[in-house]
């Protein structure tokens, strides 16, 4: 399959959406985001029980709310340190492996690795023979991402690109929609391999964060930002299940590992998944650089 150029972003009704959200979702104005808070717990059947603050009123702005913490036991992470975690709370949805460069995004639809990753051969070629797992998060679930194994950071990649919506009824709908979609894009070394961890944009997603870099997007821009973080003193390094970005507003995070994974039993898509747990295990172990 040719790796076609990342697609443009478009100044359409989805991108006027997301950038009223960004702002609407940041008005500090009492009144209003306490009205917006308190509406959006009770129509999404929000269990504040679980976060670090409890208290709605308490948070100054929706965004803050949003991507609010949760208490340290909500979420025990695996203690096998050979298993792949679940980076985030969500729905899973295509996993399994990587074949012939391409990914499953749903019943017949396939999509390429090669894009997906920025449209660069040599990434690409570094997950060949891996495994992939996709993740939607719907606008009740719990939003900072974290990682699924111990990495160092190599590189991040902030490709800009449209805002289809990524409910999972639209999977079968827009070809290669993940591949399309703004994302922004990590690749990490890891004892089990390198690992890509993929933050998909959409519509009415008003950021993406990441803990070492902060606010990504927007700006949105029109041509790909990387950043190279190999020869940074000192690393970046960042343990199994801790914190490493965050969505305002929902969308789906890819993870993509460069071996063979022995998924666990009964896995299937559409099943709730929580942070923390383990999705699978590593089926090699190899020495990181």
């Amino acid at each position: 399959m040719p790796i076609a150029p990342p697609a443009k972003p478009r100044r359409g009704w989805r991108e006027t959406l997301s950038r009223l959200a960004f702002y609407a979702t940041r008005v500090r104005w009492r009144p209003w985001k306490n009205l917006l808070i308190r509406w959006f717990i009770s129509h999404y059947l929000v269990d504040m029980s679980l976060a670090l603050e409890p208290d709605p009123s308490a948070y100054p702005d929706f965004n803050a709310f949003f991507t609010r913490a949760l208490r340290p036991d909500a979420r025990p992470v695996d203690p096998d340190p050979d298993s792949l975690l679940c980076p985030v709370d969500g729905a899973l949805g295509e996993f399994g492996a990587i074949r012939d460069g391409l990914l499953l995004q749903a019943k017949g639809h396939r999509y390429s690795l090669a894009q997906l990753l920025g449209g660069d051969p040599i990434h690409a070629a570094l997950f060949r023979d891996g495994s992939f797992a996709t993740l939607y998060l719907s606008p009740r679930d719990y939003h900072r991402v974290h990682l699924p194994d111990d990495g160092r950071l190599l590189e991040m990649i902030h490709v800009p690109g449209r805002l289809f919506s990524v409910r999972p009824r639209l999977l079968t709908r827009v070809d290669s929609l993940f591949a399309r979609n703004e994302r922004v894009i990590s690749i990490f070394d890891t004892a089990h391999g390198p690992l890509a961890m993929v933050l998909v944009g959409a519509v009415m997603v008003g950021g993406i964060e990441q803990v070492w870099a902060g606010r990504v997007t927007p700006p949105r821009g029109a041509e790909p930002r990387r950043w190279s973080y190999r020869d940074g003193d000192p690393e970046i390094r960042i343990a199994r299940g801790q914190e490493m970005g965050r969505f305002s507003m929902g969308s789906t995070v890819i993870v993509v590992a460069g071996g063979a994974l022995d998924w666990r039993a009964a896995l299937s898509s559409d099943q709730t998944v929580r942070m923390g747990e383990a999705l699978a295990h590593h089926a090699a172990v190899h020495d990181p650089r």
